[in-house]
């Protein structure tokens, strides 16, 4: 018996044995109450797939608002909060044991949502001029796509509250920072693609980021995120 064990302390020992560095305490913790980590481990790399495409493909959605700098300073507002997403839940998938995959292109095809495609290059694969393109590529198209994609995001995080919601505190505050953030991107589009495509008022409640990308929830300092 080491002298951790022997300590008498309550939370001095426990099933993964002192010094053992194959088996993760902060694992063991939350599966006792009823994470499948395996589970979540594999909804967290699509989520973070997702993350980082959408930073990928909303860099050419917002390129294509040529004109429009209102959308364009919105776009890139949840451009970067994408990315700033990715960044702060990838290091919680190798706290659990997990890995991203190490060729990009499984990663991109494990991304739990759609490929935000620009409108008009037939999901990508039309090769023509920018003057060909940007036809169909009007900001009605371009504020649709990103208004769908920040859905598929509220639903993939929300679904991650649920499953660690009382259980894993650490993912579920991450998911709960990376949530509020695709709410209020999803009230954007709504706003600024319902007056551009139908004439109709639906307020935001909001005004975009003091600094670009600024991520009020998801760059919190608590978190280890460069």
């Amino acid at each position: 018996m080491s002298d951790v064990e022997a300590s008498g302390k309550p939370h001095a020992s426990g099933k993964v044995p002192a010094g053992d560095t194959s088996q993760r305490v902060g694992v063991e913790a939350i599966e006792a109450r009823g994470v499948d980590v395996e589970q979540l481990v594999d909804k967290l790399i699509d989520a973070a797939g997702a993350e980082f495409t959408t930073y990928y493909y909303y860099t050419i959605l917002r390129m294509y608002l040529a004109g429009e700098e209102d959308y364009k300073e919105i776009c890139e507002d949840a451009r970067l909060e994408d990315r700033a997403h990715f960044e702060l839940i990838t290091p919680r998938i190798y706290e659990l044991g997990g890995t991203i995959p190490y060729d990009i292109r499984t990663f991109a095809d494990r991304a739990g949502c759609p490929d935000a495609y620009l409108p008009g290059t037939d999901d990508g694969k039309r090769a023509g001029s920018r003057e060909e393109l940007v036809a169909d590529a009007t900001p009605a198209a371009i504020l649709e796509v990103l208004l769908e994609a920040e859905r598929c995001a509220i639903r993939t995080w929300s679904e991650v509250c649920d499953l660690t919601f009382g259980k894993d505190p650490r993912t579920y505050d991450m998911a709960a920072r990376i949530l509020n953030e695709e709410v209020e991107h999803e009230a954007w589009f709504i706003e600024l693609l319902s007056k551009e495509r139908d004439g109709v008022v639906r307020p935001s409640g909001h005004f975009r980021r003091g600094e670009p990308g600024d991520a009020p929830y998801s760059k919190n300092r608590g978190f280890y995120n460069p």
